[in-house]
């Protein structure tokens, strides 16, 4: 069953990753995960580490390793702010692994309530996501 297309990009601070006319696209946000087509109301969501979703078609898919950031639906527009988004493919699982084990290592070093603590647990959720979607 095909699906009308609207506009999607991806965005990070190393510039555009993806920019394509796509059926839906599929993420988790703070509170949980969503899948958004055409027309979709606007929306302005907190997104979590996951896999990142765009379906070009039912068997078009794209994949990336998606780190925190903002999903933003308006005007029939997806735009997805995010500190990474990496093809799975190009993930390498044992740096990947080494990074979570530092993470840990951090995280258990930091004092309760210190920013310090907190970065270390964002990049422990990060790696975990990332090593899921390198699976």
């Amino acid at each position: 069953m095909s699906h009308r297309k609207f506009p999607a990009e991806v965005l990070t601070p190393d510039g555009e990753v993806f920019s394509e006319e796509i059926e839906m696209l599929s993420t988790r946000t703070a509170v949980g995960s969503i899948g958004v087509l055409a027309n979709h109301e606007p929306i302005l969501a907190m997104l979590e580490p996951t896999e990142l979703r765009l379906y070009r078609s039912e068997s078009d898919v794209v994949r990336f390793a998606q780190a925190e950031g903002y999903l933003q639906f308006a005007e029939n527009r997806a735009l997805v702010l995010v500190e990474e988004a990496i093809d799975p493919g190009s993930l390498d699982r044992s740096t990947f692994e080494t990074k979570l084990s530092d993470a840990r290592s951090a995280a258990e070093r930091a004092e309760e309530g210190t920013e310090e603590k907190a970065r270390a647990l964002r990049d422990i959720r990060r790696y975990e996501a990332f090593l899921a979607v390198a699976s």
